[in-house]
This record gives structure tokens, C-alpha cells and sequence, in this order.
């Protein structure tokens, strides 16, 4: 029997190479450990005729204008690979050098755009709903925007905001077939039907129904599906007579090699209390020097970055999906919420002093001396405001920093260690 539990559920992307254009699919390569509830979801455009002259007081006509995707990619135990994955594609710009067995990716914003129909490099995503229900692939999925959050005593969390242009392949498929209305077996056109047991053969067979009449359709009650090429479908016969009916069969076909799914990784997941948050100190071009490390004063880090970008519907693109992906202009904040211990992050506002600051977070050790780890660096901050306020019955304080773009070093760097040489290459 189809399975609908959630649990059941697989997303798999292309994390380590890039497509080559948009619209173009990549081979998943990477099945992830997303939250349960994140799905690829269809956004379809539909327009009635309800504002046109029909004769009619209500419409009577859908216009089919294609549609979009979207996606809320959580990791609520984030490893490294998931900060890698998901800022190496909101960012677009990757380097990777060795570090011990494995490599450390050093991520930086994209300077303009990557090419006239991406603003950023786009990825393959593959979705298993159920367990056998139904396999989608989408091209070209972009992440508009990252939010890494660090709160005390839990598990660093990223979330991707992503965007798709609704390019999309499914393993379902629907047939036609013209047959008696006596008899008691289908044979597909070409294909076979997914499943290497009886059971799974017959859990392939979604729906098959019949035109009794002009428009009029109804279910069919099918037993059997054989191993054959093509498949043959053992049915209730609709009646005794010989005149022909058009049927149709909704189901699996045997699945093609994008319907595979890969392996997942596995690394540390990254608690907080193993995070290291320094502010006021400076980037060298290596490595983030001085500042002032904070602790047990932290409630919480937050770092929101959002591309403020669209998936658009352009001339000559074909009008069933989108065809480019713009974005207006990258914005970040780094939010702060700690103890109001001291007077240091109000005198950065007073003063109108720009800053840096550094997030390091780090797991288990790979190789002697290197560990999975993410390290998240601002070279140039600004305070925007700095409430304080009663927490319970302590002090805290709640600010935002806005992320500036240094001169020398850009706006962020995200620097990433574990086993795989590059993502989003």
C-alpha cells in the first residue's frame, strides 16, 4: 500500500555542482536531513475570464499561464554541509583549499551577476513523497535568502528561503487506450511499470477510468500488473459489449536514472555551546583577529540575508516556467540578543563606530587538528538600535546590526570545513 507518511518523504539536490544553464538539469547528488515538513511545492499562475466578454455572468474559462516553485529548506541540526549548500548558492562565489583529508570552502558574495538569465548559480532538486506515491525532479532552484540562528542551549539551525522556476519532471504519466468495453486486460503502449513485486506493480497503478459516455467517466477495478514490457493490467470488465472506450491509466512507469536518489552525509550537527562569537575585532584577509569574545551573556545570534530576488516569466522563454532569475540587491542583519551586562554595543551606536565580528562554530575532528566546523565573518558592522529591556528579571539587550560592504573584504565571509571539496561548483 502507498505510504503518506511524511517521514517517508526524500529531498535530494545537486549540492556539489551547479547547472550549466537555467532550466537545464543537474544530477541530484546529495539526499539531505531537511525537516519533515519541507516539501517542493507547485505555485501554479491560473487566470479566469471572468473580466471578459462571455455572454455569461461567471466565468467559463482557466488560462493556464504555467507556474513557479518554492521551498523552505530547514535544518533544525545543522551540520556544516547545510550552511555550505545553502551560502555557497546565495552567495556564488566558492573557493576550496585542503585541510587535512578533507577541505576548507571559503564562501564570498558574487560580484554583479553570473550570467544574463542568473543573478546567482541555480540547483536540481528531487523530491520521493511517500514512499511509493510519486518522484518529482525541479531545475533550477535559487536561495533568495539564509537565516542561521544561534540560540543558547540548542542546535545551530539554517533555513534557505528557496525560489524555482517551475521546471519540473514527475514519474507519473497518464495513457490513453482504446479497447472493448469486454475486456479484462490493458496493455500499456511501450512502457513497464515501476515495482519489482506484485504489490509494488499494483501500488504503481494510481487510477485507470473509462468514457462510458460523451464526458462521462468512470472507475475501472484493476488486480494485476505484470512484469512485462509493456506492462499488462489485469481488470473488471466494464460490460459485455465489443464497441471501443477510451481508457486511461495513471501510473509509475519503471523509473529512469534521475529517479535514483543519492546517499546522505553524515557530520556533526553543531550545538551553540560549542560556538565562539567574538565582536569588535578585525578580518586580515585569513583569519578574524581580536575582539571581544562573549559568552554566557548570549541569548541568542541571528544572521538574516536575503537576495530580494524573483523568478520571471521573460519573452522567448516558453511560457509553461520561468526563465530568469533576478535579484534587486543582496541585504544582511546580524541580530543580537543578549544580558545587557555592559555598556559595549550602545557605544558602538553612540559613537557610529563600524565593528567586525566573527561566528565560529565546530563539531568533532575529521583529521588531527581539523574539525567540521562553519566560521561566519562580518568585516565591517553597524549598530542600527539597541533597545534594552526586561527579561524576566534580568537586563537583555536586542540589536540589530546591519552587515556594511568593506572595501576590502566585502560584506560576509563564510568559511566551511568538512570532507567535500566544493559545493555549487
Amino acid at each position: 500500500m502507498r505510504s503518506i507518511r511524511a517521514n517517508h518523504n526524500i529531498i535530494a539536490v545537486s549540492a556539489y555542482a551547479k547547472e550549466t544553464a537555467i532550466n537545464t538539469a543537474q544530477t541530484l547528488d546529495l539526499s539531505l536531513l531537511a525537516s519533515v515538513g519541507d516539501i517542493i511545492t507547485l505555485d501554479p499562475r491560473r487566470e479566469s475570464n471572468k473580466d471578459e466578454l462571455t455572454g455569461k455572468e461567471e466565468a467559463d474559462t482557466i488560462y493556464n499561464l504555467g507556474q513557479t516553485a518554492s521551498l523552505s529548506l530547514n535544518f533544525p541540526k545543522a551540520q556544516p554541509q547545510h550552511f555550505a549548500l545553502l551560502y555557497a548558492y546565495a552567495l556564488g562565489t566558492i573557493a576550496s583549499t585542503a585541510a587535512g583529508t578533507g577541505y576548507l570552502k571559503t564562501i564570498t558574495p558574487l560580484d554583479g551577476d553570473l550570467e544574463t538569465a542568473r543573478s546567482l548559480p541555480s540547483f536540481t532538486g528531487g523530491q520521493r513523497l511517500g514512499k511509493t506515491i510519486a518522484k518529482e525532479r525541479f531545475s533550477s532552484l535559487f536561495v533568495n535568502g539564509v537565516t542561521s540562528t544561534f540560540a543558547r542551549d540548542d542546535w545551530c539551525k539554517v533555513v534557505g528561503d528557496i525560489v524555482a522556476t517551475g521546471k519540473y519532471d514527475t514519474s507519473i504519466e497518464e495513457e490513453s487506450i482504446t479497447a472493448a468495453e469486454n475486456v479484462t486486460t490493458l496493455t500499456l503502449a511501450a512502457n513497464a511499470v515501476a515495482g519489482s513485486t506484485a504489490q509494488e506493480r499494483l501500488d504503481a497503478i494510481h487510477r485507470i477510468r473509462v468514457e462510458t459516455s460523451a464526458g462521462v467517466w468512470e472507475e475501472v477495478a484493476f488486480s494485476a500488473v505484470s512484469s512485462a514490457t509493456p506492462a499488462e493490467i489485469t481488470i473488471t470488465a466494464l460490460g459485455a459489449g465489443t464497441d471501443d472506450k477510451t481508457y486511461k491509466v495513471l501510473y509509475a512507469p519503471a523509473e529512469t536514472a534521475w529517479m535514483t536518489f543519492p546517499a546522505r552525509v553524515s557530520e556533526t550537527p553543531l550545538r551553540v555551546s560549542e560556538l565562539t562569537f567574538k565582536i569588535g575585532g578585525k578580518y586580515d584577509g585569513s583569519a578574524f583577529q581580536g575582539g571581544r569574545e562573549l559568552g554566557a551573556e548570549i541569548n541568542g545570534i541571528e544572521h538574516r540575508l536575503s537576495n530580494n530576488g524573483n523568478v520571471e516569466f521573460v519573452p522567448g522563454g516558453g511560457g509553461s516556467y520561468a526563465s530568469q532569475y533576478f535579484r534587486d540587491g543582496r541585504d544582511q542583519t546580524l541580530a543580537l540578543d543578549r544580558e545587557f551586562r555592559d555598556y559595549i554595543i550602545r557605544n558602538y551606536m553612540n559613537t557610529d563606530e563600524y565593528f567586525g565580528a566573527s561566528i565560529l562554530a565546530e563539531g568533532a575532528e575529521f583529521d588531527t587538528g581539523h574539525k567540521y566546523g562553519v566560521e561566519i565573518i562580518f568585516p565591517r558592522l553597524g549598530v542600527l538600535k539597541t533597545p534594552v529591556t526586561a527579561n524576566g528579571k534580568r537586563l537583555a539587550e536586542k540589536g540589530d546590526m546591519t552587515v556594511l560592504e568593506d572595501d576590502t573584504y566585502g560584506s560576509v565571509i563564510v568559511k566551511v570545513k568538512n570532507l567535500a571539496q566544493y559545493y555549487a561548483n
